[in-house]
């Protein structure tokens, strides 16, 4: 292996744990994971801030 395939192999590790370190951030913060929550039925987060607001 050269260094160049060794210098893509190591970003390409970082950008994958990168974007779950961001997910698991985002989820530790209760955001959902699509950020419209206006009429989403599908989106957890958002049936949560509904029946929130129904109380």
């Amino acid at each position: 292996m050269t260094w160049y395939e060794i210098l893509v192999i190591v970003l390409a590790a970082m950008f994958v744990i990168g974007v779950c370190v961001y997910s698991f951030v985002r989820k530790k913060k209760g955001k959902g994971g699509c950020d419209c929550c206006s009429d989403c039925a599908h989106c957890a987060h958002c049936a949560t801030e509904e029946k929130k607001k129904n109380l």
